[in-house]
């Protein structure tokens, strides 16, 4: 805690699913001057709203974590766009904090990034031995370029930064729409909604062979604030469970906990995505002591329960303003 004391940090995404978390991560140590920029106010695609940023936040520490990022769906519809804002969001982000002289940056990749063939467990040697599976590969190579950038100012102007490598995150106030939503999140609300309804089937992409791994998002809270305490390298460290489930597994295993009896159903029309994803993350234990602490059937069930309490919040709060609106009548 005694690193925290005293620092000024701007965590860029902080607002955000995985932010929120960081956020109360850097509150719990200790960390009492936090800066959250919103969207709304300052658009870090932009050059001059990135330095206004920085003139507001005067930050001793920037935790990057702000992103364009979606589902395969939403990787196969906006290629350029999440190409280029991820791109210029964290080349300017980690220019103008060199020039602003601060003490550390921590930029926050995406296991998008790693080659389409990858040999499992990913090891973070593998990241540059081919290219990355194409419906998410400008997303993955622009998040990477925060790797490259990192590397070369730590070797030209000694300027602190670090590189983190998450898998795929979930938990209670991820994303649940459907045209943005990643797997997890897509699956749970396909199976309430399914039950609600009294509907006998869900659809799901691909043939469900390919593997996936999940970090709990607390979990991944707690490793981005142990790294940023502890580990001042450029070399890339993954930052995972190292546990991989089959899509089909998981679409089962959500349906037990869901209370979905129907069937599952598999669009092969729609594409899988990369064949298997799973991290070799003895680099995160041995460098900053992390090891994920959620068991993935307790997180899915934490997640499921948040949901389903959100969605009724909602329906009160429409019968609410309809009741409010028939006395007015």
């Amino acid at each position: 805690m005694a690193f925290w004391t005293g620092k000024r940090v701007a965590v860029t995404g902080g607002a955000g699913f995985l932010g929120a978390y960081v956020v109360e991560k850097l509150r719990e140590r200790g960390c009492r001057d936090i800066f959250v920029p919103r969207s709304r106010e300052y658009d870090l695609v932009e050059l001059e709203s990135v330095r206004r940023f920085y003139r507001d936040a005067r930050p001793d520490i920037v935790i990057h974590l702000a992103a364009r990022v979606g589902g395969i769906g939403a990787n196969r519809s906006n290629p350029g766009k999440f190409f280029y804002d991820n791109l210029l969001m964290g080349a300017q982000l980690m220019e103008q904090a060199r020039l602003a002289k601060i003490e550390k940056f921590v930029a926050i990749g995406t296991v998008c990034s790693y080659p389409k063939f990858t040999p499992v467990p990913f090891r973070e040697e593998n990241l540059w031995d081919g290219y990355p599976e194409e419906t998410n590969a400008p997303y993955g190579l622009a998040k990477k370029m925060l790797l490259v950038q990192s590397a070369a100012y730590r070797e030209q102007y000694g300027f602190n930064s670090i590189f983190l490598i998450p898998v795929n995150l979930y938990g209670p106030g991820d994303n649940f729409d459907p045209e943005h939503s990643h797997v997890v999140p897509a699956m749970i609300r396909k199976c309430l909604e399914a039950k609600a309804t009294g509907r006998q089937e869900i659809v799901c992409w691909g043939d469900g062979t390919p593997t996936r791994e999940f970090l709990y998002v607390d979990d991944c809270a707690e490793a981005i604030a142990l790294a940023t305490a502890k580990y001042n390298k450029s070399d890339p460290v993954n930052v995972g469970t190292g546990k991989e489930i089959s899509i089909k597994k998981l679409a089962e295993v959500i349906a037990e906990l869901t209370g979905f009896r129907g069937n599952i159903v598999w669009d092969t029309s729609k594409p899988n995505g990369q064949p298997r994803r799973c991290l070799d993350t003895s680099r995160a234990k041995d460098l900053f002591g992390f090891v994920a602490g959620t068991g993935f059937r307790a997180g899915l069930q934490k997640t499921i329960e948040w949901y389903v309490g959100k969605t009724a919040e909602i329906r009160r709060q429409k019968s609410d303003i309809r009741g409010q609106s028939d006395e007015k009548q």
